[in-house]
């Protein structure tokens, strides 16, 4: 067997055992990311980002990680920033030209394939590399609430629960275990923030601050919690 330096000079190059390198380099960026999580409820989604930074002078407040695509739209992402803040852009484009060209808000599934084609078009062009970002994508259409996760590789995967991120194994075992259907949004978001915290355990970050939170629901599509309520659910969390 050759090395695999032989094999990801390029991400358009298979290794012998049908591997490609810098797909696989890009998904170890989204792994060392910010966690993210993802939890439907019965009439939409939380997303939440845990805001912990990397170092005690950066301030909490100018690091994004949750989008608005549309009023019925959101992303959390993790890994390289900048990848993100281009496949957000992209993401942003669909939406408002569907709503132009047709009236109407865009379909949550066909936003995901969208970004999907771009993510795996990055996989098989030389002169490129895959994007180092992943993507939880919420949201609410006529066939119901919508939770995708995007890989690097171009593939998107439902759930009803999901993670992304440092310690997103730990915090997928707790929601696999504690996860119910038809949670009420309250009853989702403490189980989302027990999630960060369990994926917080298992990979410290330096630095604390409280998580950024959105909701997307049918009555009030995309809507950002404001410091005291999302303070609110962690004094509740605490409390337990």
């Amino acid at each position: 067997m050759q090395p695999a330096q032989l094999y990801d000079s390029a991400a358009t190059m298979f290794s012998p055992d049908g591997r490609i390198y810098q797909v696989e380099y890009a998904r170890e960026a989204v792994k060392r990311g910010t966690t993210a999580v993802g939890v439907t409820f019965a009439d939409g989604i939380v997303l939440m980002v845990d805001k912990r930074v990397s170092g005690k002078l950066i301030e909490a407040a100018a690091v994004e990680k949750l989008y608005k695509i549309d009023s019925h739209i959101g992303v959390a992402s993790s890994g390289l920033v900048g990848d993100a803040r281009v496949l957000v852009a992209r993401a942003r484009g669909d939406a408002q030209n569907n709503r132009y060209i047709y009236d109407e808000s865009l379909e949550i599934e066909v936003l995901v394939k969208n970004l999907s084609d771009i993510l795996q078009a990055y996989t098989q062009n030389g002169g490129v590399r895959p994007f180092g970002a992943a993507f939880l994508v919420a949201g609410i259409d006529s066939r119901g609430a919508h939770l995708y996760e995007t890989d690097p590789s171009g593939a998107v995967v439902a759930y009803k629960a999901t993670a992304i991120g440092i310690g997103r194994a730990t915090a997928l075992e707790f929601l696999e275990a504690e996860y119910r259907p038809g949670l009420a949004m309250e009853k989702a978001a403490i189980l989302g923030l027990k999630a960060l915290a369990k994926a917080a355990e298992a990979a410290p970050q330096t630095g604390a601050a409280a998580p950024d939170m959105v909701v997307i629901s049918k009555k009030d599509g995309y809507r950002k919690l404001a410091p005291e309520e999302v303070s609110r659910f962690t004094a509740q969390l605490q409390g337990q």
